[in-house]
């Protein structure tokens, strides 16, 4: 994975910037869908699904990072697109886990809530992270079909 698809709504649009340039600094191939300014009033269910179509449309093959205000609206908004395993994390263990535990492709952060440090920290351990099959699959495997039922 080295291809990231990054989005915000107009609340993170400084975290973002400085999270691109950090992406950037790691050698990763990085596709802006938004917002550009603090003026911008697109609402991040437009982000979260711009963000998501493009992680949809290259197979999985990429990952996401949503930020907003608080990251539980991209989160919740991401969750509605089929494939897409999206997680709050604003600590290292739980986006560790979101990847290693759950199969997760997109990492929601809120830039009222974390530091710009520590977002760098956290995103800089998730790229490294890769879901391995072990005693999590059965777990995501139940959460795929689950998903297959209900998201149609």
């Amino acid at each position: 994975m080295n291809t990231i698809v990054i989005g915000c709504d107009n609340a993170a649009v400084s975290i973002k910037n400085i999270l691109i340039e950090f992406l950037q600094s790691k050698r990763m191939v990085i596709e802006d869908v938004g917002c550009d300014t603090a003026d911008d009033l697109v609402n991040y269910p437009t982000i979260a699904q711009r963000v998501c179509e493009r992680i949809i449309e290259s197979g999985y093959s990429k990952r996401g990072i949503l930020l907003c205000g608080t990251g539980i609206g991209m989160a919740i908004s991401a969750n509605k697109f089929k494939g897409i395993r999206a997680a709050v994390c604003h600590d290292s263990y739980s986006a560790e886990r979101s990847v290693l535990s759950n199969n997760g492709n997109v990492l929601c952060m809120g830039a009222r809530v974390i530091g710009h440090e520590l977002a760098k920290k956290i995103v800089g351990e998730w790229i490294t992270l890769e879901f391995k099959d072990g005693s999590s699959t059965p777990k995501v495997k139940e959460i795929v079909d689950i998903e297959k039922k209900n998201l149609k």
